[in-house]
């Protein structure tokens, strides 16, 4: 499969928060001029969701968004690898195929869960997370302070972790020198 080397490769717990509290067209302020990659098994957790929440579909039909079907042996043995260390059950194989893009392809992994992030940033790959990306639409005039925090209270309130509190994102994002805000 011919892999555009700039994509970012999401994790299913930022499609499903910012799906489901109306925000998943920010995405592609996030991607900006990169594509936006899921793994099938990103794709297969996101599928079993549907049931419960079905604005899901949107994530699912949303052209922005290329599955990757890779079936070859490196991407198969990595998955295997990450598969062992981190599924459980049905969970967290979405993570699995987030990293083994990143480590087959050398794509961008966003991923806001700490233990594969920290996996990932252990082995090299390039990793970011849901805020940095917003902070960087915010940089680039792309995004508003105000939108973004209002886009962080809705995750919030969606029970979304996040390193903050409702109303938090500002202080945050200015603290760990993410945006300057006056």
């Amino acid at each position: 499969m011919t892999q555009d080397p700039d994509a970012l490769v999401f994790d299913t717990g930022p499609l499903r928060h910012f799906a489901g509290e109306g925000w998943l067209g920010v995405l592609k302020f996030l991607a900006g001029d990169r594509g936006v990659v899921i793994p099938e098994s990103v794709q297969r957790e996101l599928k079993r969701q549907v049931h419960d929440l079905p604005v899901l579909q949107q994530v699912l039909d949303a052209e922005l968004i290329r599955v990757d079907r890779s079936d070859d042996l490196p991407f198969l043995m990595a998955f295997a690898n990450y598969e062992q260390r981190l599924a459980v059950g049905q969970q967290n194989l979405g993570e699995c195929g987030v990293l083994a893009l990143g480590k087959t392809r050398g794509l961008e992994l966003v991923l806001d869960d700490r233990v594969p992030r920290a996996i990932a940033e252990e082995e090299g790959l390039r990793v970011t997370a849901t805020l940095p990306l917003l902070c960087c639409a915010i940089r680039d005039k792309q995004l508003t302070v105000p939108m973004v925090e209002s886009l962080a209270d809705d995750l919030i309130a969606g029970q979304y972790f996040l390193p903050f509190g409702p109303g938090g994102f500002r202080h945050w994002a200015c603290e760990e020198g993410l945006i300057d805000y006056e």
